[in-house]
């Protein structure tokens, strides 16, 4: 196991050794700027994040709610391109020491050229890729590439998977299984869903050792905790960009999600 993909393995066995879950972050390159957005990943990792899921901002963003669309669309206007990703994953990767991953569609991999994205992954400090869209069955020329750069591939199971094609995507994952805890679009919630823990049971009975993480809807402290009783990590999204965008400025939107992070390190800890 290359560098960068056993910074993500020990720091998600490091959180495990701790009696809790890791927090998992997520945030779109570019958004409100390229600088703004490296500073609001530094700031959720001061406040107490383990890892950060860098978005790659798409113009079609299928899975992803109205939140994570609108910092999209202003990113996307700011011109963002994938060497601002790159940029974003190699700065946040070396002021911090923290694992950092690509969250993407397959599509902007794809026009990029695999192995081109890879080998600028790994020079750029990545732990490799989150990959909501590719089916596992198409997926051998982007793992041989990320195998060789030494990346994690991340894939996302859901409530509707079965158990045969759980055993198929977490055979052919590294890195962590993305849960996703409901269908449909990102955004907060009022409540996880109650498919998250049956989903995070299923995903470790297909006889996978990876640590198991849960995303789509956790938005505050206690639904952190709550989520942390059954998975090895929490992630959260929308709840980090909302804080952003409802700050009045930039600095005050850095700070929003470094307060933000803090509560939500506390949930996973137990002490919400």
């Amino acid at each position: 196991m290359s560098g960068n993909i056993r910074l993500l393995s020990d720091t998600l066995a490091a959180a495990k050794s701790e009696g809790r879950s890791a927090l998992i972050a997520y945030l779109p390159a570019g958004f409100p700027t390229v600088d703004g957005g490296i500073e609001a990943i530094k700031a959720v990792i001061d406040g107490g994040a383990d890892v950060v899921e860098v978005g790659l901002p798409h113009s079609d963003p299928v899975l992803d709610g109205p939140v994570i669309q609108t910092a999209d669309d202003i990113a996307l206007r700011g011109g963002v391109k994938i060497a601002d990703v790159m940029r974003t994953v190699r700065e946040a990767h070396a002021a911090t020491g923290k694992p950092i991953l690509v969250m993407t569609y397959w599509n902007p991999i794809d026009r990029y050229g695999v192995e081109r994205f890879t080998a600028e992954l790994a020079e750029a400090g990545g732990a490799g890729c989150i990959l909501p869209d590719l089916p596992v069955q198409e997926s051998a020329l982007w793992r041989e590439h990320a195998h060789k750069h030494g990346l994690a591939t991340v894939f996302v199971v859901a409530p509707s998977s079965k158990h045969e094609r759980l055993a198929q995507i977490t055979a052919a994952g590294s890195g962590f299984v993305y849960a996703a805890s409901l269908m449909g679009v990102t955004g907060t919630r009022a409540s996880v869903s109650n498919q998250a823990q049956d989903l995070v049971e299923r995903t470790r009975a297909a006889g996978t050792d990876l640590p198991v993480c849960v995303g789509l809807g956790v938005s505050n402290p206690a639904q952190a905790a709550e989520v942390a009783g059954f998975a090895d990590g929490v992630i959260v999204g929308s709840a980090f960009v909302k804080a952003m965008l409802d700050a009045p400025d930039d600095a005050a939107g850095v700070e929003a999600v470094r307060v933000l992070a803090g509560d939500l390190a506390k949930g996973v800890r137990g002490q919400a």
